[in-house]
């Protein structure tokens, strides 16, 4: 009897480790789907995150570029509208 009781808990075991190398080969599988779908979202030359960050590097540089010609022109019109004051004030004086 010890012996077919221990050829039970052996088989009970065995049939465990199958079960669990199952579910390990599922989630492998598992995880091998979910990388690349994670290098095809880093790497997509369209829409992957280097090409939006390319978008939005351009983007920036573009609004760099606006908003320096914007304060050059900003500076002028405010040395010409002081200028226009200090001449009219000076005009008024003398």
């Amino acid at each position: 009897m010890p012996e077919e009781e221990h050829k039970q808990q052996l088989i009970v075991m065995m049939t465990e480790m199958v079960t669990k190398m199952q579910v390990l080969l599922e989630k492998q599988d598992e995880l091998a789907e979910n990388i690349s779908k994670i290098k095809e979202a880093v790497y997509h030359p369209d829409q992957g995150l280097y090409a939006r960050l390319s978008a939005v590097g351009a983007r920036l540089d573009l609004l760099e570029a606006w908003k320096a010609s914007n304060t050059k022109i900003l500076w002028l019109a405010v040395t010409v509208i002081t200028g226009l004051a200090l001449s009219t004030a000076w005009q008024a004086i003398f």
